[in-house]
């Protein structure tokens, strides 16, 4: 007997509250005007349904059985507690493939959106049991009573053996997890769980700089100027996909954030071997000299890498450094830029050298300036050509352009705008345009800087010491790093000690005037000692190295105390400039009279 046929015993009085809008005004106006109010309210339409036809072991005629609370309180506390039967349910089915109670019991925890896809299917079958047969336990579910065993059916069902809702478990949607468990059937579950617990503890766990995983992204697809293969295409789209999401690419290298992603895009990852594939590939990048701590900088800023396992990366190597055998040297690089292992930089790198062969530039300092910043890699000729032109401007050309790129290699990199407001900056402070390139030539970090954040404040840190805008050509000329360094951690101590010493703030300044160098040397290598020992074995006055600052520049084993002790046995008494500014000859023709080179004493004092 079908629900219509019940329906037609029953007395016209109990059918009316069905269809009186009183009652329910919302099923009627679906019954008579389905296209004016969709199905979306077809869930509602159940429940009272449900209400009006209650299961057999309910007695509709007994008015006390009707619950004293809202009939949508009534279903959510019944969906709560189904939930929780469901994820039970899911624990005890997860561990008849071999999966760990502890795993299992995780797994079921955080799939909510596949437990609710359990309950949803098991709900709609009953329902359409018993509008189909009138028996609410229903047909389809056979001998199965109860709810747990029905959910255990609806999961078998399925036929993903769990690994969907292990995949929501990682992190993935339901629908990318649908999706990605086709490309694994061949895979056990209890295989899967520790496949990823393997690559999360080599991709994240050990890594010690995750949070510079978003600027080293960053910086590689900003100076990327070159065609793109496919590898590199996949990787931009996943770094799209975790850009998109809170925190953005900063995330990159914490696992909760970024594993999702990397599974959507790469899902074949997950079909990869362990102990034939991973294990290996591992061993492989170790044997180049990239410690544990460092894989995820390989495997997160460039995936596909994952893919070519050890084999496929050593032979890209090969290619990238046009060698037969693979040294340690290019696991530096690839920590850098992993990218260079593309099909598209390995192409470029010989068109980069071709490149600068024909500018006159040492193979020598290419090499290195691409090991020390393989970005350059990603740049095309062209756009290298436009800097290179802005340092012959200046002077800066062949053996000279060799030492600039070796020594900052980034400033290929610069923006031509970028690098000429340095120039005319320097210009403005009175430098001239040789002076600007011997600048370049002696300290390219200068052109590197930035004008705002670094150049600006440390010339107004050097004012506030004594050392103003006139007198800067002169310091920086002979100094030009005075720009570069930090002034509160290596300026700023110099001064204090030679204030300590009781060299007056004002002496300081005139003495950094006369020999800005000063103010690069060290104070427990270099000034402390030389100061002790003018002071206690020369017996002068600390006033004399203001007079001549110079003195801390030379040697303390092999000149200054050398000569003091030749003057000191003829009882000569002179100026430390006397002393130290003549070479050998001049010394020895002075002081000795000899004409010959300086005697050095063999006197134990002497050392």
């Amino acid at each position: 007997m079908n629900l219509m046929a019940k329906s037609l015993s029953f007395p016209a009085y109990q059918f009316q509250p069905l269809i009186n809008p009183r009652y329910c005004p919302l099923l009627q106006r679906q019954l008579l005007y389905p296209y004016k109010y969709p199905p979306s309210h077809l869930h509602r339409s159940r429940l009272i349904l449900r209400n009006h036809f209650p299961p057999q072991c309910q007695n509709p005629s007994n008015s006390s059985s009707l619950s004293s609370t809202p009939a949508h309180q009534q279903e959510e506390e019944q969906h709560l507690e189904q939930l929780k039967e469901t994820r039970e349910a899911l624990s005890l089915f997860l561990q008849e493939f071999g999966v760990s109670p502890e795993d299992s019991v995780f797994i079921a925890s955080n799939a909510p959106k596949y437990a609710n896809m359990l309950v949803d299917s098991v709900r709609d079958l009953e329902e359409w049991s018993a509008w189909k047969s009138g028996d609410a336990g229903g047909e389809e579910f056979g001998e199965l009573k109860g709810f747990r065993e029905k959910v255990v059916h609806m999961a078998k069902v399925k036929g993903d053996n769990g690994k969907v809702a292990f995949l929501e478990s990682i992190g993935l949607n339901l629908s990318s997890a649908m999706n990605v468990a086709r490309y694994l059937s061949k895979e056990s579950l209890p295989g899967l769980i520790d496949k990823v617990k393997y690559m999360k503890d080599i991709f994240f766990t050990n890594s010690d700089d995750k949070i510079l995983f978003g600027k080293k992204a960053r910086r590689m697809m900003m100076h990327l100027s070159i065609p793109i293969d496919e590898d590199l295409q996949q990787t931009l789209s996943f770094f799209e996909k975790i850009e998109a999401r809170r925190g953005g690419l900063d995330m990159l290298g914490f696992s909760d954030a970024s594993f999702r992603y990397l599974v959507e895009s790469f899902p074949r990852i997950l079909s990869l071997p362990i102990d034939s594939h991973l294990k290996p590939m591992v061993q492989f990048l170790e044997s180049i000299g990239i410690s544990s701590n460092r894989m995820g900088n390989i495997f997160l800023l460039f995936p596909p890498t994952i893919l070519w396992g050890a084999k496929g990366i050593r032979s890209r190597v090969k290619a990238f450094r046009n060698v037969e055998t693979v040294d340690k040297s290019i696991g530096k690089v690839l920590v850098k830029c992993p990218w260079v292992l593309s099909s598209g930089m390995i192409e470029n790198y010989r068109e980069i050298l071709s490149f600068f062969d024909m500018e006159k530039v040492p193979r020598g300092s290419v090499e290195r300036a691409i090991q020390s910043w393989p970005h350059i890699l990603g740049c095309s000729p062209g756009k290298l050509k436009v800097m290179v032109e802005q340092f012959g401007d200046l002077g800066v050309r062949d053996k000279k352009l060799g030492q600039v790129i070796a020594t900052s290699p980034q400033l290929l990199l610069r923006k031509p705008s970028e690098f000429v407001q340095g120039v005319t900056f320097l210009k403005d402070l009175g430098f001239t345009q040789d002076d600007v390139g011997m600048l370049l030539s002696r300290c390219p970090e200068i052109f590197a800087a930035s004008i705002d954040n670094t150049l600006r404040k440390k010339i107004k840190s050097l004012a506030s010491i004594g050392i103003y805008e006139e007198h800067l050509p002169r310091v920086i000329k002979k100094y030009p790093e005075v720009l570069v360094s930090d002034f509160n951690s290596t300026l700023l101590p110099r001064m204090k000690y030679l204030m300590e010493i009781g060299i007056s703030k004002r002496d300081v300044a005139f003495m950094v005037r006369r020999f800005s160098p000063l103010l690069g040397y060290s104070i427990d290598k270099v000034l402390r000692p030389k100061y002790e020992f003018l002071v206690q074995t020369m017996e002068k006055p600390v006033r004399d190295v203001v007079e001549y600052p110079r003195y801390f520049s030379h040697s303390l084993e092999k000149k200054i105390k050398p000569r003091f002790l030749v003057l000191k046995q003829r009882n000569i008494e002179c100026s430390l400039k006397d002393m130290l500014a003549k070479n050998d000859e001049e010394f020895n023709s002075v002081f000795l009279h000899s004409g010959g080179r300086m005697p050095v004493s063999d006197s134990p004092s002497a050392d």
